[in-house]
């Protein structure tokens, strides 16, 4: 930005160089511009921004003062540096404009609406949607979704507690690493303790279901199964967010706000020093001697010197900054890389839970399966048996007919051993079947 303001500046001066020769060859003059005007509409345009303090915004109102109950507004948690907190009613325009966020951000924090666990970088502040904890952390405080919910009260205490006790001691993490770590802390504790809960609830009834396979004991695992797979997408989601920054060193300098703002508060000081100080130095040059071609190309190498050391002075500060950054994101690095030992963790339990489950499906399965091959199998010898009854049945059935010329009714005997043969028969029929299905493996007798 300082080269391109440079660069504008020296065709500024060029361009008041040609203007002062038409003048002075048409016999005209006109007083030059005071730089005082120069840093009177500078210092003019600049009164309409704001800059928040610790205790509100300076060239504006307080932001205790901007309580909005209209449309839109919500009740909002400010922890600051110090661990004071304050309840507000912010809407969603003030915070857009406070933290320099689009409106897509701050429909992350919308508890109307169902987002997955993100964690977004931005220039003045980290956008953090992770279950419950939804909130937005700048430089120098905390906005916090105010709500009910246990997490949200757990992480206020807390940030509160761990802030005001750093008061004693010293901590070289910045106050926006301390609310990351928070929220993260919480959140990777919170789906350990669902996932604690859950297997503990788990395992008894898939040991019974193993045991005794009944409808309700189907009904409660299907129920319980359905939660395990919604738990497992909220913690792989956690886990793919944490992973994504980790992968991405742009993502993670992004998130160091405390050096962007002291970057960003150091170097419009020495600006606006160097901007007023060579302006005034080649108007006066300019005043002095306006039509010597030899002093405005005096001046030209004054700024081409001037543009030099600039060049090499930002090529400085870009190579410290790079190397400060490369620092930071080896500190935020180490940071997340804990809590994703964390999140890795649960998530390795909940596929090893995940996993059981599956075991104990294939093992209902094959009981199951065994019961119908045993059902399949007394199928098959009620059918043989029915086929050889049948058989005899119809053998009894012919001799219980009259028939008038058959001598053997003459015989009161031979009814007697036709019943024996028919019955011998079909033992030995029935025998055959046996002995078939055991040749072809179709059940072990």
């Amino acid at each position: 930005m300082k080269l391109l303001g440079l660069l504008h500046y020296l065709k500024f001066i060029a361009f008041t160089e040609e203007c002062e020769k038409q003048q002075i060859s048409m016999g005209e003059s006109r007083p030059p511009y005071s730089p005082f005007n120069l840093s009177e509409s500078t210092s003019s345009n600049n009164t309409g921004r704001f800059q928040l303090d610790g205790h509100g915004i300076r060239g504006g109102p307080r932001i205790q003062d901007l309580k909005k109950r209209g449309h839109g507004s919500r009740s909002w948690i400010k922890i600051d540096v110090n661990g004071d907190t304050e309840i507000l009613e912010l809407d969603k325009a003030f915070i857009m404009r406070h933290c320099s966020l689009p409106a897509r951000d701050l429909r992350l924090l919308d508890p109307l609406f169902i987002y997955p666990s993100t964690i977004l970088g931005r220039e003045k502040a980290i956008v953090i949607s992770l279950e419950q904890i939804r909130c937005i952390i700048t430089a120098d405080e905390v906005i916090l979704m105010n709500s009910l919910d246990g997490s949200v009260i757990q992480y206020k205490s807390e940030l509160s507690k761990r802030l005001q006790s750093n008061k004693q001691h010293s901590d070289d993490q910045p106050f926006e690493f301390r609310a990351l770590e928070l929220a993260l802390e919480l959140t990777c504790m919170s789906l350990d303790a669902q996932a604690i809960e859950l297997e503990m609830e788990i395992y008894p009834v898939l040991d019974e279901l193993a045991s005794s396979i009944s409808t309700h004991n189907l009904e409660r695992v299907r129920r319980l199964k359905g939660q395990l797979l919604a738990l497992t997408q909220r913690v792989q989601k956690v886990h793919d967010e944490i992973e994504h920054l980790m992968d991405d060193d742009e993502d993670m300098a992004e998130m160091y706000l405390t050096e962007k703002k002291q970057r960003s508060e150091g170097y419009p000081v020495s600006d606006l020093g160097f901007q007023s100080g060579t302006f005034y130095e080649a108007k006066t040059l300019s005043k002095s001697a306006p039509v010597s071609p030899v002093g405005s190309i005096g001046g030209v190498h004054k700024l081409q010197r001037a543009f030099s050391q600039l060049t090499s002075s930002s090529r400085h500060g870009s190579f410290i900054s790079s190397s400060n950054s490369g620092e930071n994101i080896v500190q935020l690095e180490m940071l997340l890389e804990a809590y994703f030992v964390v999140i890795d963790h649960t998530l390795s339990k909940l596929s090893t839970l995940k996993e059981y489950i599956d075991d104990t499906e294939d093992l209902i399965n094959i009981k199951l399966g065994n019961v119908q091959n045993q059902l399949i199998q007394f199928e098959l010898l009620i059918t043989a048996a029915t086929f050889v009854a049948t058989i005899f049945a119809a053998v009894t059935a012919v001799f219980g007919m009259n028939f008038e010329e058959a001598t053997i009714f003459n015989y009161p005997s031979a009814f007697n051993w036709v019943l024996i043969i028919t019955g011998f028969l079909c033992g030995f029929l029935y025998l055959s079947f046996l002995i078939y299905f055991r040749h072809k493996k179709v059940f072990p007798l």
